[in-house]
């Protein structure tokens, strides 16, 4: 009895040989739609910052309002100065400018957890040439003649610029500093506690720059007379800035769940080169 090798069956040859080919295109797609993804995510998270960037800009300190007052009991009242209270009445308040710029701080803190030092400082510097931007086009409509006759709200015109000229100086001055120290500071505490901890590198950072950033802007703006006519002394000048602080203190608290949700729901995008990752097995 004869043995013959078995003959090979070329439906079979054909499936082996195609697999890896067509494995290998669907590996590349789904890296492919992984990169749009992310280049999506990342300009989300860019229009989000440079939105709040010029809203705060435009409408800085047009207007100052209250967040919310309170009655001090009177054995709190010592520890209180008078400096930031009338009476035993303390109130909340606070350039509405300043409503959006926490958003600023978090959208930095997720490009900086996500993507890395080098594409946050870059968001950064885009940031502080789109102001540059926007106080040649705004120059450049109130050098124009007015056509007399059709504008509509020319005295609203004059007035919002006035204000956003020295607003916008004021904030990029402040801005580009405290922005590069939130954006170093945060890759300082990863790279020290090596990805653990995200809530110190989220509020240490913050904390610290946003401290800068309220010193300056608020400083700049008093200096500059872009203050109402009750803000005429350092003291009125402290109280406003100690307002501010507070606000963006406690906003720097309340972000960091936000925060922790935002770095776990996108992780899958993130591409920091420094290597560490909040969700790894031996990262806290």
């Amino acid at each position: 009895m004869s043995i013959h090798a078995a003959e090979p069956n070329p439906v079979t040859e054909h499936n082996h040989s195609a697999h890896p080919e067509s494995y290998g295109r669907m590996g590349e797609d789904r890296r492919e739609r992984q990169r749009y993804h992310r280049d999506v995510l990342f300009l989300t998270l860019c229009a989000i910052f440079l939105t709040a960037l010029v809203m705060g800009n435009i409408i800085g300190t047009t207007k100052f309002v209250t967040l919310f007052s309170l009655t001090i009991p009177d054995w709190l009242l010592p520890l209180v100065p008078g400096l930031v209270r009338s009476g035993s009445t303390y109130a909340m308040v606070i350039p509405v400018g300043l409503l959006a710029f926490p958003v600023t701080f978090l959208a930095t803190d997720l490009v900086s957890e996500l993507f890395g030092r080098k594409r946050a400082q870059l968001l950064v510097w885009v940031g502080f040439f789109m102001n540059i931007f926007m106080i040649i086009v705004m120059s450049v409509n109130a050098w124009l003649p007015n056509a007399f006759g059709v504008s509509g709200g020319l005295e609203l015109f004059d007035g919002v610029y006035s204000f956003f000229i020295g607003n916008t100086i004021a904030s990029m001055l402040a801005y580009l500093t405290a922005q590069s120290i939130d954006v170093r500071l945060f890759h300082f505490w990863k790279d020290l506690t090596k990805g653990k901890h995200l809530w110190l590198r989220n509020n240490a950072s913050t904390m610290i720059s946003q401290m800068v950033d309220t010193v300056a802007i608020m400083s700049i703006l008093y200096f500059a007379g872009n203050l109402g006519e009750s803000v005429n002394t350092f003291g009125a000048l402290l109280i406003l800035i100690v307002n501010a602080y507070l606000f963006k203190f406690f906003a720097a608290l309340f972000d960091t769940p936000l925060f922790y949700a935002g770095v776990k729901l996108l992780r899958r995008f993130e591409e920091d080169p420094s290597g560490y990752r909040l969700y790894d097995e031996k990262a806290g």
